[in-house]
């Protein structure tokens, strides 16, 4: 099974979360794909994987530049992703407290209105912590990957 990683991005710090998770997750999955969400549509879920979003927020409580494309076909060309499992890295700031991680949230609702299942909780790095987003994300992704690849298995009912 193939863990497809998208990530949104301003800075490159959800880029090097998912870097760090493609080097330290190798061994719990076949393939670790990153692909930046650049000029990304809906269509990049028609792929038989399992799905990370990695995303910052931006601004007021807006997704990543490079990831406008993609969040916005969820609406603009939106069918069914049932097929699609997914879980999701939100990076934020807990100083913006009415927006706080709100990159990885939107993603998370537009996909869950579309059919698509997430497993798991969303995993949220705050930035003013002082803590290092990779290395939490990696600790969090080492826990996450053996049930989301259990549940790829299962058929739906």
């Amino acid at each position: 099974m193939k863990l497809k990683i998208l990530v949104g991005t301003m800075t490159s710090t959800a880029d090097f979360v998912a870097q760090a998770i493609q080097m330290d997750c190798a061994d719990l999955v076949d393939e670790i794909e990153i692909v930046l969400m650049d000029g990304l549509d809906i269509n990049v879920f028609d792929e038989d994987a399992l799905y990370l979003i990695c995303t910052s927020t931006y601004g007021s409580g807006d997704v990543p530049d490079n990831a406008r494309n993609l969040y916005d076909s969820l609406d603009l060309q939106p069918k069914y992703l049932g097929h699609v499992k997914y879980g999701v890295i939100a990076l934020g700031d807990r100083t913006y407290t009415q927006t706080f991680a709100f990159g990885g949230k939107k993603f998370d609702e537009r996909l869950q209105g579309l059919g698509a299942q997430r497993i798991g909780d969303v995993f949220i790095h705050d930035a003013s912590a002082g803590t290092m987003p990779e290395e939490l994300g990696t600790a969090w992704c080492r826990e996450w990957l053996p049930t989301a690849l259990a549940a790829m298995t299962k058929t739906p009912a």
